[in-house]
């Protein structure tokens, strides 16, 4: 991003609007003005953090219909350029909100840090769910009705991964460290995210008695989310990183993202569909959402399996139907019957 900075320094004549869109620590504004009053102190710039608040999968749709719009800047010159940028986007007033440069900069940072808050909370929840007997989808439901609390990120599974929260809560982390203001919660966070991805192989274990040694084990799923091939942080590698230290095989499939998750996990076998890779498989694993999960050939599939153990770690799956059919079925906050 600097170095982006003094390029555009060399050239920029007049006066000129920088937008930073990128997720940067706080700070990051005030270094680039400093370095364009470096470079070219005749030109007139500002510098605005304009933070981004796009989904992988559907930035386009987020793009052309924001909940809102920071822009970080206290030059009027700028709000208005900002201003007639968004107008096109609304026919009424555009939900921009106007804010010093560093507020925008940590809006973003605070707003990732409080939706992995969520997921982790919903996914610690889901574990005291299954000791005690409880549903973690009905627990998710019946809190996500509250208007104060919402039901968005509440769905219980393997740990939260991709390019945004991990990168994101670390780097707050980091800032809150340098300012000596620690924020206990996130590193809380942080620190039960990463140690959840690899318990999920202890789920699939759990039917074995623990012993993965010999066993193949199909795995369903491999980006950090639908609808997208980012394997950054994703839950499925050290999932699988488990599972071969348990002295598995493991097969996977992924509707896209296989390609990439060569590159991080070359030692695995990847197959064509999900009926090849449950193929003689002892358990299949369900670790990402996607729709061509969601309306599997049941009885294929237990033909196809050496052993009908399904796994589903995003909770697609009703158990009443995956019993029935003479599955055993693991799932996540929902099985389990209350300890004495």
């Amino acid at each position: 991003m600097y170095a982006a900075s003094r390029a555009i320094a060399e050239v920029v004549k007049g006066f000129a609007v920088v937008v930073a869109k990128s997720t940067v620590p706080v700070g990051t504004g005030d270094e680039v003005e400093r370095i364009f009053m470096q470079v070219n102190p005749s030109a007139g710039v500002a510098v605005v953090s304009n933070p981004e608040f796009l989904r992988e999968g559907a930035a386009v749709r987020d793009f052309k219909h924001p909940d809102r719009i920071v822009v970080g800047t206290t030059d009027e010159r700028a709000r208005k350029v900002m201003g007639e940028i968004y107008r096109p986007l609304y026919l009424n007033q555009a939900p921009i909100m106007y804010t010093s440069r560093r507020t925008a900069e940590l809006i973003k940072y605070a707003a990732n840090a409080f939706l992995a808050t969520k997921i982790t909370f919903i996914n610690e929840m889901a574990d005291l769910a299954e000791k005690v007997g409880a549903d973690i989808q009905e627990i998710a439901r019946g809190i996500g009705m509250d208007n104060r609390i919402g039901s968005k990120f509440l769905h219980a599974g393997p740990g939260f991964g991709g390019s945004c929260f991990p990168k994101d809560t670390r780097a707050l982390i980091k800032t809150a460290q340098d300012y000596d203001a620690p924020l206990r919660i996130v590193e809380a966070v942080n620190s039960v995210n990463d140690t959840r991805k690899r318990a999920m192989a202890r789920k699939v274990a759990a039917p074995f008695g623990g012993n993965l040694r010999g066993k193949t084990i199909a795995v369903l799923g491999l980006t950090f989310k639908p609808n997208t091939d980012d394997m950054r942080e994703a839950p499925s590698i050290p999932l699988i990183t488990a599972l071969k230290d348990m002295g598995a095989t493991v097969r996977a499939f992924d509707p896209v993202g296989m390609e990439l998750a060569r590159l991080e996990m070359p030692d695995i076998h990847y197959s064509e569909d999900p009926y090849e890779c449950a193929a003689g498989a002892d358990a299949l694993v369900i670790v990402t959402e996607w729709e061509q999960f969601r309306a599997l050939d049941l009885d294929r599939l237990k033909r196809e399996m050496a052993c009908p153990v399904v796994v589903d770690l995003r909770n697609i799956y009703d158990p009443n139907e995956l019993t029935k059919r003479g599955f055993l079925y693991e799932c996540v906050g929902r099985a389990g019957k209350p300890e004495a």
